[in-house]
């Protein structure tokens, strides 16, 4: 009897793959693979997305179904650029909840936690720290001063721990 190699807590054989990778196509979706996955949809529902590319007649394993129809062919999914109001409410929730881009979707319908992610990492970043402002904690970027290092690497030595703990402003989602 063969012994299942040992990963981490959990084994290598708990868990079969999505597919066989025997015959399935990567890389970009033409549009006729869209039509026939959102046809699909249409008609029979999603879910079942380990099976639902052999159904639909497709050569796609069934977790890339899953992302193209999540993130792209939705109805409800909004394209386009992110506008002024939606990216001070990506502001506020991310400084809110974090990296949560899941819950931070969840308030900005139509766009998706990936595309906000994304957008927030590559856009809203680099306005934060043009302004001054640290990305990670959204409060202001230490000057660089000419002290020892060690004297600037916690500023928060003399502020009592239970002070540290980040508070949400009551008015932000207003």
């Amino acid at each position: 009897m063969k012994k299942p190699i040992l990963l981490g807590t959990s084994t290598a054989t708990s868990r079969t793959p999505c597919c066989s990778k025997v015959g399935i196509k990567k890389g970009p979706w033409t549009a006729e693979e869209d039509e026939v996955l959102a046809n699909y949809i249409k008609i029979e529902g999603g879910g079942r997305w380990r099976t639902l590319p052999k159904r639909a007649g497709l050569l796609r394993c069934g977790k890339s179904c899953r992302l193209r129809w999540m993130n792209y062919l939705r109805p409800t999914v909004k394209r386009g650029p992110i506008a002024p109001d939606e990216e001070d409410l990506i502001l506020r929730l991310h400084r809110l909840l974090g990296n949560r881009w899941a819950l931070i979707a969840g308030r900005i319908p139509g766009r998706t936690d990936n595309e906000i992610k994304n957008y927030r990492n590559t856009h809203l970043s680099k306005n934060l720290i043009s302004q001054g402002i640290d990305p990670r904690t959204h409060k202001p970027l230490n000057p660089v001063s000419h002290g020892s290092s060690q004297a600037n690497q916690d500023d928060d030595d003399d502020v009592p721990e239970s002070n540290l703990t980040p508070q949400a402003p009551s008015n932000l989602l207003n």
